[in-house]
Parts: structure tokens; C-alpha cells; sequence
């Protein structure tokens, strides 16, 4: 084992604990041990402490003890020449400095001059400066669907910074272009950071590129390691203190590895040394000794002197990730981390549909002898008869044929359009049907794009994710307004058509449901039952999708279910559901209902768009939605809740569900169903006021909508009954829901 490697982790970790038990011991001078401390909008009171201890920091004063186990865990700094074989005093070194490192960002939270900003996913144009720190629990949640549904690989941690914007800007890219998440923090020696040379180039920076700015100094790099314990505590249903499960979790679900740029300092040897723990490898551009024997990490532990040129792909095959990427014809990268780009005004060549326009998308299957396989055709000027800043209508016309193909896929793949042509650097795609807005950037025309492009991006994509059923794919781009306008009104014929087929379907003229265990990598007892009356939980997957996605891949994700005989009508139970549910959830649990939130519910994966909880007090049921981080009715938040209910548990009283599931006539059904509602966040409930005004007018209570409180009307339950008794809301007259568990 390297003496430098381990001897300067080592060296490092003392410096680092040494000054964060000083810090700590300021604050608490100048705040007093009761200060309470905590990363913003989080439920996992420092989550590396949390999750490896399973000890709650939650104030100055408990940092103490933390400090104490950091001390226990420090070897001694090895004297000059001194070598040793074992890489555990090394370890245990650097899960210090990984502890002490969580109470550090913590403290910046204290007082008023936090280097980081507030609430945000992005960092705007206007922000003087542009770290993020630590993501909050809306975030976590947000993004680990992309890591459930595989869309994300993994995430490199990115310290130090590139020998220029340039190079810096290709090794984001290349990472982009993989998926790949990338959190920068730390500097060079020279005070440069990765994240600002990104800034110079032009390269936008966030959440929605995943390029994520976490902070400019060493410590920050803990949110990186905090990121992949939260998400083992909240997807993987990992216990907090169970350091082996949370630890080997990070290893085999949670790939992640560091990219060290430029000399590395005894800071970053130490979180180096702290990351060989979870399983997360080292991969640098400068020379010094290695850590080549395998043991902890998948492959190597920190291997050294790689080109920047070299440095991505051989990160990739140190820590054994295994990536597929299309390649498509276009003269822009392509992959999901462009899917969040903003395209501004000033850096727009020509806007097509939108509001001060008009277009479509429409896909529709027909005969195979009747599809021209590749063919992409332009009716109308093409981007090169644009002057920039220009508008025209769009028509996005595909044409689809396949053996195994059915009508019942068109629409799913009809709303492909918006995540595949949206993977493309340079294009914002933003609705659907008739309301489609789409910009092209300048640097997109630069680089050569045209309107056929588009074509080969759809004829690529669906090939690529449908090839089970799709076999012809033709794409027609229409900018002619006279065109748009008369194929607009066959789409929209076809649309009603579609709706009403939709429409007509229900849970009981339908003899098989779709499983979905996409959240099994992160929640292993987690099964969602599709039906044509309950989407998934994660608002993703309709019954549709899932069948089309069978039909895709037969031995995939979600799988039909012979529903069987009913057992219990009210409650939503069929005696072949739960025989599915039994063996799929590694028989943890035996039964389900899917319609109840007291009596078997449905699990919770954690991906969930918002999660319904009972009001026993009010009598009745509030959903708050993972975009709402202020308080609820039941004492919790959403991501407090989300904590409760998440990882694969059956929680009576608590589930996750889908935004539109509000809207279905099954929702909550053998509670009494859309007259139970009494509590949304404002957000949630205007954007649900059609389905509510809907269902309430079927159920004889057409004013429903103005009797639900939100949290301008109150976030306890004894203020909300005060609403609800005025507004005459109808869960007051209705069976007490504690007689009904």
C-alpha cells in the first residue's frame, strides 16, 4: 500500500479534525450547545453521521460526541520512511474526516453569511456566486427516479479543477453524454475550481444539466458521499447505524467514483481515503503512487497520472460501470443530462409553435408496406430559410409500423417526443398534442442542425427503447402554416378518439394489471400493481405504458397480472394480485389493496410524485406533493413523511401516489374516495382544479374545489377543521376513519 497515499490521508485527516473541533467549539462559545443545526429542507441530521452511526446531530452540542468517534478512529501521522502494508488505519482516518467534513457544512449554515444559495436547483446569470450545497430532500427525490429508471448510472465527484475552461468544459460533456451525474467542489492550488471554469466557458451549470456546483473548498465534497447515503437510507430502505448495509448498498447500487484534477492536497487524500470505504475509487490526472490491489472497491482504489483526454473513460472502467449510448447522427451531443437546458432568448435561432405560434406532434401506426423505414422529408422552410430570432409553426408527422404494434401504443409513443428530441444539446422541447413550444439554439444551426435532424433523432430513439415492437419509423416536419393547419385537425380528431378509448377502460372489465418493480434496485420490497384506474405511483407508468413496456421486453420490469378472483371489492383485493405480490415482494408482504390507504396499502418506493396521508382529527385525507417543502396538516413534511412511508414499507394511513391518481374514481375509493380530500398545497390543488371539479360533479358535490383548505388556510388540523366546518366539507358528515382500520 502507498505510504503517500495513506500516510498523507492520514496526515490530512488530523489537520481536518483538529480544525472542525475548533470550529465547533466557537460556535458553540458563541451560539451555546442548544443551537440547533441542520442542512436545510433534509431529514437526516447530517446524513453521513446519520447514516454510518446512526447517532442524530441536530445540535452544536451533539457534535461533541461525533468528535469523540472521530478521535478514536484517528491513526497517528506516520513519521518519514515509515510504510505500512494495511490500508485500515487509512480507512478508518478518512471516515473521520468524512464525519468531521458533515459538521463543517453544517456550520456554514449558521448566521448570516452562508456561501451557498437558497433553495435552488440552478444557479441564475444574475447569482454573484453559484454553489448550491447541500440538495434538499425535494431534490434527492426529484432526481432519484433518473437513478432508479437507470437514465442516470451513476455520479462522479469532480475536485480540483481542469487545466483549462476548454478541457474542462469536454470532460463535462463526455459525462453528460454518459448520463452521468457530475458534483464539483473543491479548488486547485491556484484557487481555480472546475465548476468556474465551466461558468467561462459558457457551460450551464445545475440540477437540470447535472452539472451540480456543491461548493469551492475541500470540505463540500461531502455532499457528493452524503447524496449516495441519503439515497441508500431512502430508496434502499437502509436502517441508519447499519454501516455494513448502508456501505455496501453505495458500493453495489450507487455507482459513484471521484475525478481528482490537478496536485492533490492531504485534504483530499483523506476524503479520498474516507470514499475507498463506500466503494467509490479515485481517478487522477497527476503522478503519484497508486492503490492498485482490489479489496474494497470493485476494481482499483486510486489509480493516477491519466491524460484529461483519457481520464472519463478510464474512470468508468476503474469503478465498473457499464453504459450503453446510442450513437446518432447529429451534429450535437446528445443525452438525457441536455434535457434540462434552457434555451434564452438571446441564444435562440428560431422559435417553432408555442404561444405567439402554432403546431403539433402526432405518431400513428399503419401498414409496414406503407412505412418508408429512415425517410425524413421537410414540407416548408427548412432552419437554414430562417433568419435568426425567427418563428414558424411545427408539425412533428411520425409514421410507425411494426408487427407486434397496436394502436393502443400510439399515444406512449407519441409523448416520446418530448424526452427524445429534448436529449439533444441545443433543442428546448417543452408540451405536447397541440401545445408544442420548441427552441433551436444558435449554436445548434452553427454546428450544422436542420430540421431533418429531428427525424434521425426519433428514428434513432425509437428504435433504440421500442425495437420490440416498432419496425418502420418515417418522420414528416412541417412548418408550412397551411399544412400545420389542416393536419392539425386529423390529430385532433384522433386525439378525442384516443381519450374516449382511454376513458372507457376500468379496473373491472379489465382481467389483467401490469406490475412495476423499476424501484426494486433501490427499494427491494417495493411492488406498484398498475391498473387502468391507478397509474404508478411515480406518475410515470399508466397501464398502457406498462403493457407497452411488456410488450418491449418481456422479461422486464413490469409484468402482467392475472388479477384473478375478487376477494374484496371495496377494498380493491384479488386473489391473483396478491399471489404476484407475495413472491415479488421476497414475501414481505402478503396482501395488497388498491384501493385503501388503512388496509393494505400499496408500497412506497420513494419515487412517489406525492404522498396521501389521513387526517384522523379532520376526518379526512390531505396529499401534499414533493414540490411542497412547508408544513402539513399531519406534523410533517414532505420529506419527513416521505421518510415514514418510502423504502419498500406498507404504512395503513400513509401512501404515495401519482398526481393524477387524485383525478380517478378510484382514488381512496373504499375510504370514501374525492369527498375525503380536504387539505392540498395551493400549487397542487390549482393544477388539479379539472380533475377535482370533474370528480366532484359525479360524486353531487360540483363546489368540492372551493371546500379543500390549503396551507393559506392553516397547517394544523384544529385550524382546518375551523375551515372545514365553514365550507360544509363533506368528510365531516362521513364515517369516522378510525372505525374503518
Amino acid at each position: 500500500m502507498s505510504k503517500q497515499v495513506i500516510g498523507a490521508g492520514i496526515r490530512g485527516a488530523n489537520v481536518v479534525v483538529d480544525r472542525v473541533e475548533g470550529k465547533i467549539n466557537a460556535a458553540i462559545e458563541k451560539y451555546g450547545k442548544d443551537q440547533a443545526v441542520a442542512l436545510p429542507n433534509t431529514a437526516y441530521y447530517l446524513p453521513v453521521i446519520y447514516g454510518i452511526t446512526g447517532e442524530k446531530v441536530e445540535t452544536l452540542g451533539d457534535m461533541l460526541p461525533i468528535m469523540e468517534k472521530c478521535r478514536q478512529l484517528l491513526a497517528d501521522v506516520p513519521v518519514d520512511n515509515c510504510w505500512t502494508p494495511y490500508l485500515g488505519p487509512g480507512l478508518d482516518s478518512g471516515m473521520a474526516a468524512l464525519f468531521a467534513f458533515d459538521m463543517e457544512e453544517a456550520l456554514k449554515y449558521l448566521g448570516d453569511d452562508c456561501p451557498y444559495l437558497a433553495s435552488k436547483e440552478d444557479p441564475e446569470e444574475t447569482d454573484a456566486d453559484i454553489w448550491l450545497g447541500a440538495a434538499d430532500d425535494i431534490i434527492l427525490r426529484k432526481r432519484g427516479v433518473e437513478f432508479v429508471d437507470g437514465s442516470a448510472p451513476g455520479f462522479a465527484v469532480i475536485v480540483g479543477a481542469a487545466s483549462n475552461p476548454e478541457a474542462a468544459a469536454k470532460i463535462a460533456k463526455e459525462l453528460q453524454e454518459k448520463s452521468i451525474y457530475v458534483f464539483m467542489a473543491s479548488n486547485n492550488e491556484k484557487g481555480t475550481s472546475f465548476a468556474k471554469q465551466l461558468v467561462e466557458a459558457g457551460v450551464q451549470i445545475g440540477w437540470n444539466t447535472r452539472l451540480v456546483p456543491f461548493g469551492f473548498d475541500h470540505p463540500s465534497a461531502i455532499h457528493g458521499v452524503g447524496f449516495a447515503v441519503r439515497a441508500a437510507l431512502t430508496f434502499g430502505g437502509k436502517t441508519p447505524g447499519d454501516h455494513v448495509g448502508v456501505l455496501k448498498y453505495i458500493k453495489d447500487r450507487i455507482f459513484a467514483f471521484i475525478i481528482a484534477l490537478g496536485p492533490v492536497c492531504d485534504e483530499q487524500y483523506a476524503a479520498a481515503c474516507g470514499a475507498i470505504n463506500f466503494g467509490v475509487p479515485t481517478i487522477a490526472d497527476t503522478d503519484f503512487p497508486q492503490v492498485l490491489p482490489t479489496g474494497v472497491c470493485t476494481y482499483e482504489h486510486v489509480v493516477t497520472n491519466i491524460p484529461e483526454s483519457e481520464i472519463v473513460t478510464k474512470a468508468i472502467e476503474v469503478r465498473g460501470l457499464k453504459i450503453t449510448i446510442s450513437k446518432i447522427d447529429i451534429p450535437m451531443p446528445y443525452g438525457p443530462a441536455f434535457e434540462g437546458e434552457r434555451i434564452k432568448k438571446d441564444a435562440m435561432h428560431v422559435e417553432l409553435g408555442g404561444p405567439k405560434s402554432f403546431g403539433f406532434e402526432f405518431a400513428y401506426s399503419k401498414p409496414l408496406d406503407q412505412v418508408e423505414d429512415g425517410k425524413f422529408t421537410v414540407i416548408g422552410p427548412n432552419i437554414k430559410d430562417v433568419e435568426e430570432g425567427g418563428l414558424l409553426p411545427i408539425g412533428i408527422w411520425i409514421e410507425l409500423a411494426g408487427r407486434k404494434f397496436q394502436e393502443d401504443f400510439e399515444p406512449i409513443l407519441e409523448r416520446q417526443c418530448h424526452h427524445l428530441l429534448n436529449g439533444a444539446e441545443g433543442i428546448l422541447h417543452i408540451g405536447q398534442r397541440d401545445i408544442v413550444w420548441m427552441r433551436i439554439s444558435k449554436k445548434a444551426v452553427a454546428a450544422g442542425f436542420t430540421f431533418e435532424h429531428f427525424g434521425t433523432i426519433l428514428h434513432a430513439k425509437m428504435h433504440n427503447e421500442f425495437g420490440a415492437i416498432v419496425d418502420k419509423v418515417q418522420v414528416t416536419i412541417i412548418t408550412d402554416a397551411d399544412e400545420v393547419n389542416k393536419r392539425m385537425e386529423i390529430c385532433r380528431k384522433t386525439w378525442t378518439e384516443r381519450d374516449n378509448r382511454l376513458s372507457d377502460m376500468n379496473d373491472e372489465t379489465t382481467e389483467t394489471f401490469y406490475s412495476c418493480s423499476l424501484c426494486q434496485s433501490f427499494a427491494p420490497t417495493h411492488v406498484c400493481v398498475v391498473t387502468p384506474e391507478r397509474p404508478g405511483l411515480c406518475g410515470a407508468y399508466n397501464w398502457l405504458d406498462c403493457r407497452a413496456s411488456y410488450e418491449i421486453n418481456e422479461h422486464g420490469p413490469n409484468q402482467p397480472i392475472a388479477k384473478g378472483d375478487v376477494m374484496d371489492e371495496r377494498l380493491g383485493k384479488w386473489k391473483g394480485v396478491d399471489e404476484f405480490v407475495i413472491p415479488a415482494s421476497g414475501n414481505a408482504f402478503e396482501s395488497f389493496a388498491a384501493y385503501s390507504i388503512l388496509v393494505d396499502p400499496m408500497t412506497s418506493c420513494g419515487c412517489f410524485e406525492a404522498i396521501a396521508a389521513c387526517l384522523f382529527a379532520a376526518n379526512g385525507i390531505m396529499v401534499v406533493d414533493r414540490d411542497y417543502s412547508g408544513e402539513t396538516p399531519c406534523g410533517m413534511g414532505f420529506s419527513t413523511l416521505a421518510g415514514s412511508v418510502g423504502g419498500g414499507l406498507q404504512t395503513p394511513g400513509f401512501v404515495g401516489i401519482s398526481k393524477f391518481y387524485i383525478g380517478s374514481k378510484k382514488f381512496i375509493s373504499a375510504e370514501g374516495g374525492i369527498k375525503r380530500l380536504c387539505w392540498l398545497p395551493k400549487a397542487l390543488k390549482e393544477a388539479s382544479k379539472d380533475m377535482i371539479d370533474a370528480r366532484g360533479a359525479e360524486v353531487g358535490i360540483p363546489n368540492l374545489y372551493d371546500m379543500i383548505a390549503t396551507e393559506e388556510n392553516g397547517t394544523d388540523e384544529e385550524t382546518i377543521m375551523a375551515f372545514l366546518t365553514e365550507a360544509g366539507h363533506p368528510c365531516l358528515e362521513m364515517e369516522q376513519l378510525m372505525e374503518m382500520m
